[in-house]
């Protein structure tokens, strides 16, 4: 697992989530930690380096 920090596009703080490198592309809805406000994610990863990774409030 490798974990990455980003900032939350609804109360702004930046918070971390652990990614899983053997999955190639995903795509999922976390609440953040910080404000519990649905959150979108999608990350892809290639030879197990992150190549892309969005987030975005879910609606």
């Amino acid at each position: 697992m490798e974990e990455h920090f980003f900032q939350c596009p609804y109360c702004w703080e930046e918070v971390s989530i652990l990614l899983d490198p053997s999955v190639k592309k995903n795509v999922f809805i976390e609440d953040c930690e910080v404000c519990c406000n649905p959150l979108e994610f999608s990350v892809q990863f290639e030879n197990e380096q992150l190549i892309n990774f969005t987030v975005n409030q879910f609606q």
